[in-house]
């Protein structure tokens, strides 16, 4: 198995960027690819960006790219989501979760494990 831990979350303003990270532990992370949801308060989980367990195929949810970017250093077994240009309707518990799946996937039930989540709050 594998843990997740996210990190990075916090209240910013509209316009300006963060950065989540997540850090894994247990099983090799190389051999997991990667993905990050979000969740704001009544509404579904929703897809946002996912990379391949080398990080050379990644996927993103229309509503984020160009602004957003997913990427992993295998060494440090941590994967990243670089968040510019934020709106308020980023606002949400963002997670990071592990496939065992061989290709990038959106969907959440090809997820194995999660992490417990960290809040972004983007103020207007």
């Amino acid at each position: 198995q594998v843990q997740l831990v996210e990190s990075g979350g916090g209240l910013v303003q509209a316009g300006v960027s963060l950065r989540l990270s997540c850090a894994a532990s247990g099983r090799t992370f190389s051999n997991y690819a990667m993905g990050w949801f979000r969740q704001a308060p009544g509404k579904e989980r929703e897809f946002v960006a996912a990379i391949s367990r080398r990080g050379r195929n990644t996927a993103y949810a229309d509503s984020v790219k160009g602004r957003f970017t997913i990427s992993r250093d295998n060494a440090k077994n941590t994967l990243y989501l670089q968040m510019n240009s934020l709106k308020p309707e980023d606002t949400a518990v963002y997670y990071c979760a592990a496939s065992q799946r061989v290709v990038v996937t959106t969907y959440s039930y090809d997820y194995d494990y999660w992490g417990q989540g960290t809040q972004v709050t983007v103020s207007s």
